[in-house]
């Protein structure tokens, strides 16, 4: 039973159309709003705001209006108590959007009445001395202009197996596939596999090929003595510094989020319009 929806909001794009939605139709079936608290001036006085702990712990279900950095965010709150997300999309198609705002109203029904499929996702958590962070889509090692190449050995199962040097390393989950990972040369990688992909950006080395691991091989990326000062980024987010000598530690969480899955459309339908993809145009289609 669905009694308490969560809002996450793109910090710039305009959610009222689909703020109106959302609470008025809770306000019918004397459903509670929750928001951040630096997010409900936007959301009108409906909205209770409360901590980012507090939106995980009470709400069925969450809301992400925004686009898939704005959904990745909504994830990560949800990390320890795994509360299914919602994405809709405002403006441009995500891959991780379920639905568009004229949609959302009959959404919202079929997840009370409990007309709704559950999609599982893995994580990432970077771990780096005594920092960690956590990512969705992806970690990336960056070097930093005009301060060298990133050097990096890549670690797996205690062994360094091969040396990247590149403008970045990227370890993507599947989600991610279709991020930096892509943009970087890297495979469509289904959401359903478990694992992580591993791919250098512009690399400047002989070995220039992404790798697979599965969900249980350690992986451990070296910043190698030749490396600058790289910038280290979780799903876009800059999270810290790496310096040669640095060792972080990659660990897989598996099943570590729940998206929303109504049946409209397949991963494959969205990354097809996304990525506007039609095959070679040198291929017969009748």
């Amino acid at each position: 039973m669905t009694s308490t929806i969560g809002l996450v909001l793109h910090p710039r794009r305009n959610c009222a159309e689909a703020m109106q939605t959302i609470t008025s139709w809770a306000r019918e079936r004397q459903i509670e709003v929750l928001g951040l608290p630096d997010e409900v001036g936007r959301a009108g006085r409906s909205v209770t705001a409360v901590g980012p702990d507090e939106l995980s712990r009470r709400a069925d279900v969450i809301v992400g209006l925004g686009g898939d950095g704005t959904i990745l965010r909504a994830l990560r709150l949800t990390l320890e108590d795994r509360t299914p997300v919602l994405g809709v999309n405002l403006g441009r198609l995500g891959f991780l959007a379920e639905i568009d705002i004229p949609e959302l109203g009959g959404a919202l029904t079929s997840i009370v009445e409990g007309r709704f499929t559950i999609e599982t996702r893995s994580g990432l958590r970077a771990i780096a001395g005594e920092r960690s962070a956590v990512a969705f889509n992806d970690v990336a090692v960056v070097r930093i202009p005009s301060d060298g190449m990133s050097a990096v050995g890549l670690r797996v199962e205690g062994h360094t197996f091969v040396r990247y040097s590149a403008d970045a390393v990227v370890v993507s989950t599947p989600t991610g596939s279709t991020a930096y990972s892509f943009s970087a040369g890297g495979p469509i990688v289904s959401p359903s596999a478990e694992g992580l992909l591993v791919i250098p950006v512009a690399p400047h080395s002989a070995f220039n090929r992404a790798l697979f691991l599965s969900t249980g091989e350690k992986l451990c990326l070296e910043i190698l003595p030749t490396s600058g000062e790289l910038a280290v980024e979780a799903d876009g987010r800059p999270v810290g510094r790496a310096h040669p000598g640095d060792l972080i530690d990659i660990d897989v969480l598996p099943g570590a989020a729940q998206l929303v899955r109504l049946g409209g459309t397949t991963f494959y339908q969205r990354a097809q319009r996304k990525l506007r993809l039609t095959g070679s145009a040198e291929v017969e289609t009748d």
